[in-house]
């Protein structure tokens, strides 16, 4: 894992976390307990920070970056990154999953309790409810979350990232 200081600031990683062999994390990045970054993922603090809450897992080749001096990224707990996905310079809130493949452009809030499917683009400054599955380029809502997609995905997945980390930690 590459884990850099970049300007006097050092990634901080909370206890109970996972973090690939091939991870990079620099710069300002914080993150919170039984976090996992996978594998080939980037998360860059070099030019604005990312603040990462408990149970947030990035899969494997996702990039999280931020805009110089204008737009950090957020991301609250409960929260899971797809693989290959790119998130930048915005705000997700708490018990949310970021499908494969999907951009979060700068400015974007991603309110509690919703789904952005899996290769949609979220334009600039978009603002997706909360209990809303947005889909497409550019992303629209296409439904409102249900109890059983939100408990049945995004809970879900998020413990199960933690179950695949603790497997790691074994070795």
């Amino acid at each position: 894992m590459v884990i850099k200081t970049v300007n006097g600031k050092t990634p901080v990683i909370g206890e109970d976390c996972f973090i690939a062999e091939n991870a990079t994390i620099v710069g300002e990045v914080s993150m919170g307990t039984q976090c996992s970054v996978w594998f080939n993922a980037v998360l860059r603090g070099d030019v604005h920070f990312i603040k990462m809450g408990n149970k947030v897992n990035v899969q494997d080749g996702a990039v999280i970056h931020a805009t110089y001096q204008k737009s950090p990224t957020t991301i609250g707990n409960n929260v899971s990154i797809g693989h290959n996905a790119l998130v930048h310079g915005c705000t997700i809130k708490d018990n949310v999953l970021v499908g494969m493949g999907s951009i979060i452009m700068d400015d974007c809030i991603i309110e509690s309790n919703s789904i952005i499917a899996a290769g949609a683009v979220v334009t600039k400054g978009t603002h997706v409810p909360e209990g809303t599955v947005f889909a497409g380029m550019p992303a629209k809502k296409i439904k409102d979350i249900s109890t059983e997609l939100s408990s049945g995905e995004v809970n879900r997945i998020a413990d199960s990232y933690v179950k695949y980390s603790s497997w790691f930690k074994e070795e």
